[in-house]
């Protein structure tokens, strides 16, 4: 095996930089083994580190035409290349930098990074010998199995995995062109009434900033409203029209690749539909679209009375969770639901809603209850709708929130 490189230094490390085909990576890259350990145990550990995301990886390949991959970080050890340097000379400046690596037949690589990637590019070309020829970057450095060399790579491998930051949620709203809600929601902020401009925070939290008095929601918890309508749109298009290959995604699966324009179009559809109902059947949400004052979400979201549950993040997924729910069981429009619930008190200082949401002693939100909240929402909205499980986690549920005395749990929803 000979590759074009270029070779640099950072630190203690020498290292070569150049490209494998998908092919090179199943045939010369190895799982980590021994290398790293010379203990069974420790090297076992290792091995099961590899995770399901290896058949992600694998669906990836295959099916995103855009895809990209970092670069590999590759130990090689045993046999060392020759590396044979070209001089280049521009403008005054010459480089050895440049050159060629050539493999002796005794080599051996393993992955210091990106272990997953190989094994997802192996898995890949069983099916689809096609790729071989796709290439991707890869860093090679030198390992020696002895205490000093392991020890070297370890520290490696560590610092490389542990320093991996994830794509936080935020970024995947604002970046992924593959994720039906992040780009639906995208659309919702550039172009609905109630989510334009200031109205939902662009924070890396899901919680508002008590000093924000002008955001309806955060753009986090819009995010996971819209996904929960998502749910609800896959389930009914199976219903109505089966089709196996998209139905029998798992949500996780089903967002990491665009669905069609047609697709993506019905469910942005009926999320607009939606928040449109929301804001024209509510009368809070009307006001505050129509307030032009500063700081119009102060009165229904402060730290004197609590305000609005719908004006809270912990508050509003229940809500809508508890919507669609409904509207699944009683096959009833959003319309009917929002109006109904347009009769009732929100307002966090009223039961039921203190010691489940609000802490009237304190004057803080409380966190943890969002599964009780549903249950209270759709109890509030027709006792009826409740299947009897929930109704008993309903009752234990709101009894301990409220640090009900009675003997008699069939009391503790009287006042809700």
């Amino acid at each position: 095996m000979k590759l074009p490189a270029l070779r640099a230094k950072i630190g203690n490390w020498e290292y070569y930089v150049t490209t494998l085909t998908f092919a090179q990576v199943r045939d010369h890259v190895s799982r980590i083994d021994d290398q790293l350990h010379k203990s069974d145990g420790l090297k076992d550990m290792i091995q099961r580190s590899l995770t399901s995301n290896i058949t992600s990886i694998k669906k990836y390949i295959i099916n995103q035409q855009d895809r990209f991959f970092n670069s590999l970080v590759l130990a090689v050890y045993d046999d060392y290349p020759n590396w044979r340097e070209i001089e280049i000379r521009y403008d005054e400046t010459e480089t050895y930098q440049l050159g060629l690596l050539e493999f002796p037949g005794n080599h051996k690589i393993f992955p210091v990074d990106g272990q997953h990637r190989v094994e997802g590019i192996k898995e890949a070309l069983i099916d689809h010998p096609e790729l071989a020829e796709q290439k991707i970057a890869a860093i090679f450095i030198g390992h020696k199995k002895d205490n000093h060399g392991m020890q070297r790579s370890r520290r490696l491998f560590s610092t490389l995995n542990r320093y991996a930051k994830p794509v936080t949620m935020d970024d995947i709203i604002a970046l992924d062109e593959d994720d039906a809600v992040a780009i639906v929601t995208r659309d919702l902020l550039e172009e609905h009434p109630l989510l334009t401009k200031n109205r939902v925070t662009k924070s890396k939290n899901k919680a508002i900033s008590n000093e924000d008095k002008d955001a309806f929601t955060s753009i986090i918890t819009l995010y996971e409203c819209n996904r929960e309508l998502l749910k609800k749109h896959r389930s009914d298009i199976k219903r109505e029209n089966p089709v196996p290959v998209r139905d029998n995604k798992s949500l996780v699966d089903y967002l990491k690749f665009r669905p069609c324009d047609e697709e993506l179009e019905d469910y942005k559809h009926e999320v607009e539909s939606f928040w449109n109902e929301f804001s024209n059947n509510i009368d809070i949400i009307k006001e505050y679209i129509e307030t032009t004052t500063n700081h119009p979400a102060q009165k229904y979201r402060n730290n004197i009375d609590g305000g609005n549950l719908l004006f809270r993040p912990v508050g509003l997924l229940p809500f809508i969770q508890a919507c669609i729910e409904i509207q699944k069981r009683e096959r009833i429009s959003f319309k009917e639901i929002l109006e109904k619930f347009n009769s009732f008190n929100l307002q966090l200082n009223a039961r039921p809603w203190k010691q489940v949401l609000w802490n009237e002693f304190e004057s803080i939100m409380i966190m943890g209850n969002q599964g009780l909240t549903k249950l209270l929402l759709m109890y509030k909205y027709d006792e009826n709708v409740l299947r009897s499980h929930e109704r008993i986690n309903l009752t234990k549920g709101y009894a301990a929130a409220i640090n009900f005395s009675g003997e008699n749990l069939n009391h503790v929803l009287e006042d809700v």
